[in-house]
């Protein structure tokens, strides 16, 4: 294999880190921007209320003064506009109580203000704050005192118009000096856009030099007074966040049923969804989702694309906007880089060197593609995206020299289990594509996935007196990787195809059942989810990226897989465990979170270096949900069948505001495991294992 090019040997900021051999990869901060601390020493953001509406964020503490100490801020595509946002109150800071997040956009701060009503020993004053990630802020105080009160309210306002990588690795640079400006203050440099900020009513004063604002509010007895806060960059418009408005591209769906955690958690996986979509600057019409925030506001092909699969039952527009999006990325000419879909290299864990995100992005993409013309894809978008995905599998053919496996880029040769696992699910799905379009190599790519299939078997298992393993990767001398992790789940998705049914898997039956006791076993269950690394295994560290902490994704894609092959008590534990640490991390599920075992009475920690929230964490939160209706489509026939859990995991589920070929679908799960459509398309007929209503 030849070197790969440049666009697949750049490190991912959030997810690479320091292997023995290799210097520790630089990670960007925001959409861009150097930075000069490796992950392990980026500020933490665990404790911290992030509001985000892209390309806005507003990053504060639990006490909601922003203090201009690390993160703290509200940002704008990237750029710090605001680092301070100091409230006094007759010239004290108010005592804060309580915060908390409204909605992926908002947060609430309440604090009280003693000592101003010398009649009475308690507060009298309670202060609420409401912050948005656009860029406002509502400063409102209530009076609960008997006798109208005149207090001084002062509001001290500074920034350093820093780059968010320039933040995160401490070189933020000086406050820059203020300057009057209408209502409120204004700031500048020489390499930015000035910021400014502005309040209404008007302050009294406004001192530039100490960034002050100030107001003699007289509050009457019983009564409120509110201030406003709007912080913008000068010379450009509010522009809406392109995850709202009416033609937000995700469907409002809703889940209800006996388990109480639920409805809420699939409310706020939507809501973090929409939060972090991204317009295509080129094409504003094109949506696709930012990893996460704060570290990694902008696009990161192979987990938009997954985030985009997994979203599919709430429409086929994410989808669409990230296909084409990633499509105009895709490397022409050619070379033998013809076809991928570029994207950086990720960290792999202890035991194997950083994998490239752009061999899985290429071939997800036939997968996302197939899949998403099943969900209703309008065919004459699937058509035009065609081309690409054909470019993709025949990358696939000159990536893999003519053999039977798909090699990392770049010397060795490597095999990975789960970059196996890809390439075979691209290969049937995208063999199933091309037949649905009258094109021909459909029986060439599954004459090939069968060929794939048979070596797998012979040559990636490692028998051992607890029943084997699938290995972990193959080095090109043949040595078997053998260490447990949980990417192993990847052999279980095996994607959609036609009439309902799903593609066959690598594995045979037999071993399907190993993979599954060791999936829902101790060493890679950690009672709140699968551990990237089984806890037993050398390097293990329950905070290790991919070498230990749990992410929700593969968590998903193990949940999904497992219900699928009818192992639904490892499925139905692993659901649990996440929902149950999805309650305690308020419903937004970070990227990843601490393997460490659960036990009566804790609850799971937080990474301090996890965005939170992320997109493709928030999607896997819907997959968990869904997983337990067994959704599985074919728009293009105009059928559905349902293979729901029969343990019904959940209890009684309804799940109403689905998307499916174009219409509205809804679906209930009683606690027997039966299902039964309340809702659906005209003329979608209904498959088996369903019930009408």
């Amino acid at each position: 294999m030849p070197p790969p090019s440049s666009s697949t040997t750049r490190a991912d900021p959030a997810t690479a880190a320091p292997l023995r051999s290799r210097p520790a990869p630089r990670p960007t901060g925001g959409e861009g921007g150097p930075g000069v601390r490796p992950p392990s020493q980026l500020p933490p953001v665990h404790a911290s209320l992030i509001c985000v509406a892209l390309p806005g964020l507003a990053i504060s503490a639990e006490h909601g003064q922003l203090t201009g100490h690390g993160l703290e801020g509200i940002y704008r595509a990237g750029r710090r506009l605001l680092s301070r946002c100091r409230l006094r109150i007759a010239g004290r800071e108010p005592l804060a109580l309580q915060g908390r997040l409204l909605s992926a956009d908002r947060a609430r701060f309440v604090g009280v203000v003693r000592h101003v009503d010398p009649s009475s020993p308690d507060p009298v004053v309670t202060v609420e704050r409401t912050r948005s990630a656009e860029g406002t802020e509502r400063i409102t105080l209530h009076s609960s005192a008997t006798r109208p009160l005149r207090l001084p309210v002062e509001v001290t306002l500074a920034t350093d118009l820093a780059e968010l990588g320039a933040v995160a690795s401490g070189a933020a640079g000086p406050e820059l000096p203020a300057s009057v400006y209408g209502s409120g203050l204004r700031w500048s440099s020489g390499t930015a856009r000035p910021a400014v900020v502005s309040a209404h009513p008007a302050p009294q004063d406004a001192l530039a030099s100490a960034g002050l604002l100030r107001w003699e509010v007289d509050l009457p007895a019983g009564g409120s007074h509110t201030i406003d806060l709007t912080v913008r960059q000068d010379g450009t418009g509010q522009s809406r966040p392109a995850g709202h408005g009416a033609h937000a591209p995700l469907s409002p769906a809703r889940a209800e049923g006996d388990h109480p955690g639920v409805p809420q958690f699939m409310a706020t996986c939507i809501d973090d969804l929409q939060a972090l979509l991204l317009r295509d600057p080129a094409h504003p019409s094109d949506l696709h989702p930012a990893a996460g925030a704060p570290w990694r506001c902008g696009l990161a092909p192979a987990e938009a694309l997954a985030t985009a699969r997994m979203t599919l039952p709430l429409g086929t527009r994410l989808a669409a906007g990230t296909l084409r999006t990633l499509a105009r990325t895709q490397l022409g000419g050619d070379g033998p880089d013809a076809g991928l879909i570029p994207g950086p290299l990720r960290d792999a864990g202890p035991h194997l060197p950083p994998s490239s995100t752009g061999v899985e992005a290429t071939l997800l993409f036939p997968v996302l593609l197939a899949e998403a013309r099943r969900w209703g894809l309008p065919e004459p978008e699937t058509r035009e995206l065609l081309p690409v995905a054909e470019r993709c599998l025949r990358w696939l053919r000159t990536a893999g020299g003519g053999g039977v496996y798909l090699p990392e880029p770049g010397p060795g040769g490597l095999l990975r289990c789960e970059t196996q696992a890809h390439a075979h699910r691209a290969a049937l799905l995208g063999a199933d594509l091309l037949d649905m379009h009258g094109r021909s190599g459909g029986d060439q790519w599954r004459n090939w996935a069968g060929e794939l299939r048979e070596a797998f078997r012979r040559d990636f298992w490692i028998d051992d007196v607890g029943g084997g393993r699938p290995a972990a990767a193959r080095t090109a001398d043949g040595r078997l990787v053998p260490h447990l992790g949980g990417a192993a789940a990847h052999l279980l998705d095996t994607g959609l195809l036609g009439g309902g049914s799903l593609a066959p898997g690598l594995l045979g039956p037999v071993r399907t059942e190993q993979l599954a006791r060791l999936l829902g076993g101790p060493a890679l269950d950690s009672g709140w989810g699968l551990r990237s690394l089984g806890a037993k295994e050398a390097g293990y560290n329950p905070f290790g990226h991919r070498g230990g902490a749990v992410r929700g994704h593969e968590t998903a894609v193990a949940v999904a897989g497992l219900a699928a092959a009818g192992y639904e008590k490892e499925a139905s534990a692993l659901l649990e465990g996440v929902l149950a640490a999805a309650e305690h991390f308020g419903g937004r599920l970070p990227e990843m979170y601490a393997g460490d075992q659960r036990a009566a009475g804790c609850a799971p920690l937080p990474h301090p270096a996890a965005c939170r929230p992320a997109a493709v964490s928030a999607a896997a939160g819907l997959h968990l949900i869904l997983a337990q209706a067994g959704i599985r489509p074919d728009a293009a026939a105009s059928t559905v069948s349902l293979a729901p859990m029969t343990s019904a995991p959940l209890g009684e589920l309804s799940l109403t505001g689905l998307h499916l070929a174009g219409s509205p679908f809804a679906v209930r799960i009683s606690r027997l495991g039966l299902a039964m459509v309340e809702e659906a398309g005209e003329g979608l007929q209904l498959g088996v294992r369903t019930t009408v209503g």
